[in-house]
């Protein structure tokens, strides 16, 4: 995601589920300017982060929840279960 944009784009997006928003709703509840909403956008479509969809004029977009899950389950599976180091068996234990 790389920038504190495109977090808070996601996370409005997340809230959004399963509708999403159009641009306008978007750049509006986080002020950003719509050139800068766009390539931020293009950039999380681009990762397939975000999925878009043409209504009439509008472009409405909504976070890729199975993307994301994918995400969530790579970066717990390469942090969070990684071997510890533990502490040999016949070390002392301090207790008070």
């Amino acid at each position: 995601m790389g920038t504190e944009a495109r977090l808070r784009i996601m996370q409005l997006l997340m809230t959004a589920e399963p509708h999403g928003l159009i641009v306008g709703d978007i750049q509006s509840e986080l002020d950003i300017p719509s050139s800068t909403l766009s390539h931020h956008l293009d950039k999380l479509k681009n990762e397939g982060l975000v999925a878009v969809r043409r209504d009439g004029t509008f472009l409405w977009y909504r976070a890729n929840t199975d993307a994301l899950k994918d995400l969530l389950g790579f970066l717990y599976s390469e942090c969070c279960t990684r071997n510890r180091v533990i502490a040999p068996k016949d070390s002392v234990s301090i207790s008070k």
